[in-house]
């Protein structure tokens, strides 16, 4: 695994995709080493996310579409007051929210906010 790479892919395309119940496609932002992400109340459904401890995550190449590094990635539900920097950063990466200044009061009353950080291959 190569963290600059995932670093690289992480900012380069807005979308993954998530090992849960299947493969599932998920938009995201990268910030101070780790993916986040918004899952559950009008937000995108990711079924087992928020109760996961571990997950796999597949980055494709933005240019060719093809699938660019593929890792393991701690998960942990953030408490979204505490890491307010993370949640600034992921709400500038949502695109059409219907209450657009309302959204992160929204996303602390309906959803989780998790945070997926790479975790290195056992040798």
């Amino acid at each position: 695994m190569s963290l600059p790479l995932i670093e690289e892919g992480a900012k380069k395309s807005s979308v993954l995709w998530i090992s849960l119940d299947r493969p599932r496609l998920a938009w995201h932002a990268w910030h101070d080493g780790a993916i986040y992400l918004v899952t559950g109340g009008d937000e995108q459904h990711l079924p087992g996310l928020a109760e996961a401890t571990r997950v796999r995550v597949t980055l494709r190449s933005k240019d060719k579409g093809g699938e660019l590094v593929a890792f393991d990635a701690a998960v942990e539900v953030i408490d979204q007051a505490v890491a307010a920097e993370a949640v600034a950063v992921l709400a500038k990466e949502r695109l059409n929210a219907p209450d657009g200044a309302g959204m992160t009061v929204r996303w602390a009353r309906d959803s989780h906010v998790v945070r997926l950080t790479p975790q290195p291959q056992a040798s």
